[in-house]
């Protein structure tokens, strides 16, 4: 009989958590030896010398990445997948170079992310299929023919749509309403957007849309100064 393969799942949502506890549960040969949220509860159940780490990436007040990296300084050579929302090229750049063996998504499918975990234990790195062309981007580095960071061809259709109706000082409210989504919905493309783009504000993202589309480049279009007023309200 093959022996199980010890898990330590991390992320600072309890459901996450659980669902993910219970869908490997369910599994055979997972043993989940714990579910934490936090360094402190990581730094314990790491004690019980789990095989694998599966981490969630955008966790508070310590992110996946940051938690991996004081962990490593502290001797831990467990090896760690990433499982999380964030589909930016960024993301995942920092993840491979942070020595993650792979780089999941929340939306994949779960017989998807329980053979990925099973590959990874087997010592593949292994990555998202709807990452995989962004991986070869990254490891291409500045080649001719790609696209800057900042470049609006690297949104979906979908976002392009969010991002014009964000340059028009639009709410995650309002914008929910106009494409009849969820507002987290609505907040997570936001972050994509605002990730792909390389950009730290919705302003600047309406900055750049308002520019891409023949404004003029004085630094502050109207759709900016709008999306500005605005801000406070669309969080």
């Amino acid at each position: 009989m093959a022996e199980e393969l010890k898990i330590a799942l991390v992320d600072d949502q309890s459901l996450c958590r659980r669902g993910l506890s219970e869908l490997l549960a369910r599994c055979y040969g997972f043993n989940v030896l714990g579910a934490v949220g936090s360094i402190d509860e990581l730094r314990n159940l790491i004690k019980e010398q789990p095989d694998l780490l599966v981490m969630d990436l955008r966790m508070k007040p310590m992110d996946g990445l940051a938690m991996l990296e004081q962990i490593r300084k502290e001797g831990c050579t467990i090896p760690a997948v990433v499982l999380t929302m964030s589909d930016s090229e960024v993301d995942l750049g920092n993840a491979i170079r942070a020595g993650v063996r792979g780089y999941l998504l929340k939306d994949m499918a779960p017989e998807e992310v329980v053979d990925a975990i099973r590959r990874v234990a087997a010592g593949e790195l292994v990555v998202a299929p709807t990452m995989t062309v962004k991986m070869i981007d990254m490891l291409r580095g500045d080649q001719p023919g790609q696209e800057p960071k900042n470049s609006l061809k690297l949104l979906t259709e979908r976002e392009r749509e969010i991002l014009q109706l964000l340059s028009r000082g639009e709410s995650n409210k309002a914008i929910a309403q106009t494409l009849k989504i969820s507002y987290d919905t609505v907040k997570q493309h936001v972050r994509h957007i605002l990730n792909k783009l390389n950009l730290s504000s919705r302003v600047k993202a309406a900055v750049l849309f308002a520019k891409e589309q023949g404004s003029p480049d004085d630094g502050e279009t109207p759709a900016s100064k709008h999306v500005e007023s605005k801000q406070q309200g669309s969080k």
